[in-house]
């Protein structure tokens, strides 16, 4: 399993496949860059396409660490900038969800030199203070736990714990016609219930980079200072932590973007429509191919 070099001391894994013009996959939490086994094998066949597991996800370096400094935002695309530079990817694709999409769009807005276009799902900028009505809020609970002693204290290092507590988003977070199977959920308890791997997962919300924290803190950029990177947005029916009303204020963050609807699919974007994921990949690389 090939690593990157470090970046402020963590390497990460990846797996690299195909030929071609260079796509970059960023998973989400609960998950790792096995969230793209079906979507790199159908993107490779026409494509240089990495998969990666982001700091303190499956076989990536895991150290613990202040989470502000080392599992926020920046520094997640610190070290996705250091495997593009490594890899001499040149204007890479970044596609993502969940904490890939903000990632993606992370990198996009403090390097658009170095991508070539996003295809990400949500969670977007433009939520605001909606993410304290009722709903959200019995959605987003988890946020909060996660920033207690006792998150880790219940959960890491036990792996039964860690199967119960990630099967219940895998689940509830997912369309009605997808569930994950036994074997790759295995595979995510095996990663994620190794003493010190679930804790290093939720570094990620303990830095402040969850959606209730973003949303609260945004505010609209000026004109000039929007993400220009060209984006397209595939925003799923049935996702319960980001419903489509949400949908109505993305164009105020970005100055190139196109939101697409996906029925019937849930959360988990490269596993609940991989087609659609692709298909939309495959364009932004075709109308940047000039670029």
């Amino acid at each position: 399993m090939p690593h990157s070099e470090p970046v402020d001391g963590f390497r990460l894994a990846f797996d690299r496949s195909g030929a071609g013009e260079p796509v970059v996959l960023l998973h989400g939490w609960p998950g790792d860059r096995t969230d793209y086994r079906v979507l790199a094998p159908d993107l490779a066949r026409d494509g240089d396409v990495v998969a990666l597991d982001l700091r303190g996800f499956g076989e990536s370096d895991k150290h613990p660490a202040d989470p502000a400094e080392q599992y926020s935002a920046a520094a997640q695309a610190r070290s996705v900038l250091g495997l593009i530079r490594e890899l001499a990817l040149n204007r890479p694709v970044l596609a993502g969800y969940d904490i890939g999409s903000r990632i993606a769009q992370t990198v996009a807005r403090e390097n658009p030199d170095l991508v070539r276009a996003l295809v990400i799902a949500p969670p977007l900028p433009g939520i605001g203070r909606r993410v304290l009505d009722p709903q959200p809020q019995r959605e987003f609970w988890y946020q909060s736990f996660h920033q207690l002693p006792l998150a880790a204290e219940l959960i890491d290092g036990a792996p039964a714990a860690v199967r119960a507590y990630l099967s219940h988003f895998w689940s509830h977070w997912s369309g009605p016609s997808f569930t994950l199977s036994e074997s790759d959920l295995d595979h995510l308890v095996a990663v994620y219930g190794m003493p010190g791997a679930f804790t290093a997962s939720i570094g990620w919300y303990r830095s402040g980079a969850g959606a209730v924290a973003r949303s609260l803190a945004e505010k609209a950029p000026d004109p000039d200072d929007r993400i220009a990177v060209p984006a397209t947005v595939l925003w799923p029916e049935y996702d319960p932590l980001f419903p489509r009303a949400w949908a109505d204020q993305v164009g105020e963050f970005f100055s190139d973007i196109a939101v697409r609807f996906v029925d019937g699919a849930g959360h988990f974007a490269p596993l609940e429509y991989p087609g659609e994921f692709a298909a939309a990949i495959r364009a932004a690389l075709a109308e940047t191919a000039d670029g």
